[in-house]
């Protein structure tokens, strides 16, 4: 299933997204259970999943809602975490000419940078030297702590498009990077939650970043240093992972700041994150607005 979380006449609502792209449910419209948010939702576990389900087999005309309809926010629209891992990347790590991290390096962005498909990445007017790092985003489903790499994977929901935008100048400011990654808007994730079983192997998932014509960023998942998996067992042995937490795993080669000369995003562009099997995040960049 492809969940969503959307805007319509200023409700907030859960729904599916039809095979077709074209159609969300609106499941609290057929089942007063899922009138709720989407962390509430992943915090019912595989019975709220199947209630999801049964409720798509029974949903009327009155419950679907033409894609143009409604606006889309992220999947996720508030996490309680995210965590974003550096470097995840070999092919990217090459190209910044560092070596292979011996542990994952952790990073966080907060709430106030979350937007979703179709949403504006907006350059503040502090800084020129605004990139793109498109990533596999995992979600997770359940509560868990130190969880063994075998049943890793099992907490995760699903999986989303994500774009770890970043502000480089104010990285290379000092050694810490999150103030680098939390402008407003800097966290676009979506357009839908795939769930889990729907994704065979999240090491085999084809990663392409687009602007235009020009492909910036083109790589498969299985050139990750870190999977997917072992990145739970690593998160959860320091932290309760809760349902609605966002992993970023990394990006990989073709960021701006390697290029020669660097390929910053530019006011009028559209960036597209696309991952087989999981969808497009599109997303236009805009400069910081003018206050009269």
């Amino acid at each position: 299933m492809r969940l969503v979380s959307f805007r319509e006449d200023g409700r907030v609502a859960v729904g599916v997204l039809t095979e077709d792209g074209e159609t969300v449910v609106d499941l609290g419209r057929v089942e007063q259970r899922l009138d709720t948010d989407m962390i509430s939702l992943l915090g019912g576990g595989q019975d709220a999943l199947d209630l999801v389900a049964r409720t798509l087999d029974r949903a009327d005309l009155l419950a679907r809602r033409p894609l143009s309809s409604v606006r889309l926010t992220a999947p996720v629209p508030r996490p309680g975490k995210i965590i974003c891992i550096g470097l995840n990347y070999r092919q990217h790590a090459a190209e910044m000419g560092l070596p292979l991290p011996e542990y994952p390096v952790v990073f966080a962005k907060f709430g106030n940078t979350v937007v979703g498909p179709h949403e504006p990445i907006v350059i503040p007017a502090v800084t020129e030297q605004v990139d793109y790092e498109g990533e596999l985003g995992v979600v997770i489903g359940g509560r868990v702590r130190d969880l063994p790499l075998p049943r890793a994977l099992t907490s995760v929901a699903g999986y989303m498009a994500f774009n770890d935008v970043t502000a480089r100048d104010y990285q290379s400011r000092g050694s810490q990077w999150t103030i680098s990654k939390s402008f407003d808007t800097f966290a676009p994730m979506g357009p839908a939650l795939v769930t889990a079983d729907e994704v065979e192997d999240p090491q085999n998932v084809d990663l392409e970043v687009t602007i235009g014509d020009e492909v910036l960023q083109s790589a498969n998942t299985d050139d990750m240093i870190f999977t997917v998996a072992e990145l739970i067992t690593y998160l959860s042995s320091v932290m309760t992972l809760e349902p609605g937490d966002v992993i970023a795993t990394g990006t990989p080669s073709g960021v701006g700041t390697s290029r020669t000369p660097p390929r910053w995003l530019r006011p009028g562009e559209v960036v597209k994150v696309k991952l087989s099997g999981i969808g497009t995040l599109e997303n236009p960049v805009t400069g910081p607005p003018r206050y009269v």
